[in-house]
């Protein structure tokens, strides 16, 4: 007895990674359930998917009823939340209430954990943001023709740390670090503010960004991103090095981003704890 096509539920966050998974599953046979909200989605992927339904952030219950009707029992979470939204766009009902009352941390990797945790006891399992984009996983090496001076690895290698620890506390993925001084740590205002903080305040003296997995990363959701929009900003602010970890962050549009960098004179490697002393 034919089953029935394969169906898997999206929650979509801002960015193109929600659309590039759209696509990806619809090739693979999927058909996709989709979620967005009107504060972070973009409003393409209604078009890109079988079903669409617009939600508030804090609309569980509804999410809930949503994909059970649609009969999904496997979802993907991906694509950005910006943080300052959170305070403004939030609709909690009391699904949401009560599960942000049984939650004793309320950082962002605690959170996610426990929502997936929740869905799960639904009957409905979270799978890992990449299962069907592995493609996008950053790989080791050096990724551009310049490659970071002494300086600057030495500042990769005390950046690397730095970043690990940071995010053992759940505060950011990335920061920003020249000549072993610390210019600029993500808080709620995202990357691309924490690089031009940084950039800035090296005043011309170039600056490495680190942009890292935390420690206990769940990789289900919040891999740390980059793509050409990142090497822009590096740009615009003097930022020299980009330093990802391999294995565990994505990079989106890959070869325009290595072009750019090259253009620039920008350095972007991909490492793991193992290259660091």
């Amino acid at each position: 007895m034919d089953a029935g096509p394969k169906k898997i539920g999206l929650i979509a966050g801002g960015g193109q990674f929600p659309r590039l998974f759209a696509v990806k599953a619809a090739r693979s046979g999927y058909e996709v359930i989709a979620a967005g909200f009107p504060s972070e989605t973009d409003k393409a992927l209604a078009s890109q998917v079988k079903e669409f339904k617009w939600l508030h952030l804090g609309q569980v219950n509804k999410l809930l009823k949503y994909f059970k009707h649609h009969g999904v029992s496997e979802a993907v979470m991906l694509g950005s939340v910006q943080k300052t939204n959170i305070f403004k766009d939030i609709r909690p009902d009391l699904k949401a209430l009560a599960f942000i009352a049984k939650t004793a941390r309320t950082h962002d990797d605690n959170i996610l954990t426990s929502f997936a945790d929740l869905l799960d006891k639904e009957g409905i399992k979270l799978k890992p943001s990449t299962f069907l984009l592995p493609e996008l996983i950053s790989p080791k090496g050096c990724w551009t023709k310049r490659k970071p001076d002494k300086a600057e690895t030495k500042d990769i290698h005390q950046g690397w740390r730095l970043a690990k620890a940071v995010g053992d506390l759940d505060i950011g993925q990335c920061l920003v670090i020249s000549n072993g001084t610390v210019l600029a740590v993500e808080a709620i205002d995202g990357t691309d503010a924490t690089i031009l903080r940084g950039g800035n305040l090296s005043q011309g003296n170039g600056a490495v960004v680190v942009k890292l997995s935390k420690p206990a990363q769940d990789l289900r959701f919040d891999l740390p991103s980059s793509g050409s929009g990142t090497i822009e900003t590096m740009h615009q602010c003097g930022a020299t090095v980009l330093a990802l970890e391999a294995g565990k962050s994505l990079a989106f549009d890959r070869e325009e981003m290595i072009d750019l960098a090259n253009h620039h004179k920008i350095s972007i490697v991909a490492l793991t704890d193992d290259d660091i002393q």
